[in-house]
């Protein structure tokens, strides 16, 4: 596999031990996972995160990718992206990426996603890939549109987050309306 990843500004790599701090900061701050699955994070649950993400990068075949989102000149991580295949008979993939508050509406996360994207239909041979996101969440949903994903439909309450249930949209790119697009890696 070809990584890590390289955009104008960013590099996307494999995580290591020593990204924890950088993670947390994101990780722990409530406005950040306000609509994701996990937060916020106690330094423990960062920690194990992480472990859990660095062992998933030796499994063979490699089908989960959490990528290290950095600054290209100071190689400050800024964020995560992460593509995993979840079904390999259909080459079906799923995208997702939190950033820290500070990186937020600075195009970051669509140069991000943009990499990954490239990243399944190029290295992982998927032909469809997925995401979801909140509702209220209009800063994601508006980076999946810039990438090219389509808006396919209204999951209800499919997530029980945090105690409640949750409805997503559902966004999705095929591998022949990438390849059509101007906005590649």
């Amino acid at each position: 596999m070809n990584l890590p990843l390289e955009t104008q500004r960013l590099i996307l790599r494999d995580f290591v031990k020593s990204d924890w701090l950088a993670v947390h900061q994101y990780a722990s701050d409530p406005k950040v996972v306000r609509y994701l699955t996990f937060g916020p994070n106690s330094e423990e649950d960062t920690k194990n995160f992480l472990q859990r993400e660095i062992s998933l990068q030796s499994k063979e075949p490699r089908q989960h990718f959490a990528l290290a989102v950095t600054l290209k000149p100071q190689k400050q991580l800024i964020g995560i992206c992460r593509i995993s295949v979840q079904d390999t008979d259909n080459k079906i993939g799923s995208i997702g990426y939190s950033f820290t508050k500070e990186f937020w509406g600075q195009g970051y996360a669509t140069e991000a996603v943009n990499a990954v994207v490239s990243f399944g239909f190029q290295e992982l041979d998927l032909h469809r890939i997925f995401a979801t996101c909140h509702p209220e969440n209009i800063a994601s949903a508006r980076v999946l549109q810039k990438i090219g994903m389509q808006q396919e439909g209204y999951l209800r309450e499919h997530h029980r987050i945090k105690g409640e249930w949750r409805d997503s949209w559902l966004y999705a790119i095929l591998e022949h309306e990438w390849r059509g697009l101007k906005y590649h890696l």
